[in-house]
């Protein structure tokens, strides 16, 4: 199912980057974009880390292919990270996790696409071929109508505030969820510690805390429990 409604300009599907920590899909998905959507290189990383560094290491495929469940990434945060590193690159998640909320949550965070691991090969082709025309694709049956409209849930408004972070201030969060101080970040980043502070203040004003430790808490708001529906 696609949507012109958040359509983008058309681009080439000539590369792509799959970051997937299961070799055995990975290798599937792989051939599979090879021989049945025509892709012709690909490149992996089974962290999002190790996705991360190839693209500031300039790598810049047509389109990127994103597992949500990674070893070193928390619900969205990782989309959220990956859509800031990204720039214009489409990224299409392909994950077992293919609840409606987690859905609307991954196109909020940034996601041109969505197509749960368990499609037949028609549907990543089909799901290819729309975001290379510039459309949103999600699976049958969900209701892309208003991507746009209400955030919705808490976690969906916190996906929303943290997309407004730069590449820069999203890693200063990430030091900041790890316990790092203002001098270590600074140390770790190479930056002057004066910067780190102007950073924080300009990210609890994006994110609308007062303090780092609600920064933080809204940061790891954004997971899978919280999106899935109980029972």
């Amino acid at each position: 199912m696609t949507s012109p409604k958040t359509a983008t300009a058309p681009r080439q599907m000539q590369t792509a980057l799959i970051i997937d920590d299961h070799p055995l899909f990975c290798d599937a998905l792989a051939m599979t974009l090879q021989s049945y959507v025509g892709i012709a290189r690909i490149e992996t990383a089974g962290l999002l880390e190790l996705a991360l560094a190839k693209l500031a290491a300039a790598l810049r495929p047509d389109v990127i292919v994103l597992d949500l469940n990674l070893p070193d990434v928390t619900g969205m945060d990782g989309l959220v990270r990956l859509r800031q590193s990204a720039d214009d690159i489409p990224i299409i998640v392909v994950s077992s996790l293919a609840d409606a909320r987690v859905i609307s949550a991954a196109l909020r965070a940034g996601a041109s696409g969505f197509v749960p691991k368990h499609s037949q090969r028609e549907v990543f082709r089909a799901a290819f071929e729309a975001v290379g025309q510039g459309l949103t694709f999600v699976p049958e049956g969900y209701d892309i109508s208003d991507p746009d409209g209400d955030p919705g849930t808490p976690q969906e408004d916190a996906i929303s505030r943290l997309r407004l972070l730069t590449r820069q201030q999203a890693k200063i969060l990430q030091l900041i969820c790890e316990g790092k101080m203002n001098k270590q970040i600074a140390f770790d980043l190479t930056i002057a510690e004066t910067t780190v502070k102007a950073h924080i203040t300009a990210i609890m004003r994006k994110l609308g805390v007062y303090s780092r430790t609600q920064a933080v808490l809204l940061a790891r708001d954004v997971d899978f429990s919280s999106l899935l529906p109980e029972g």
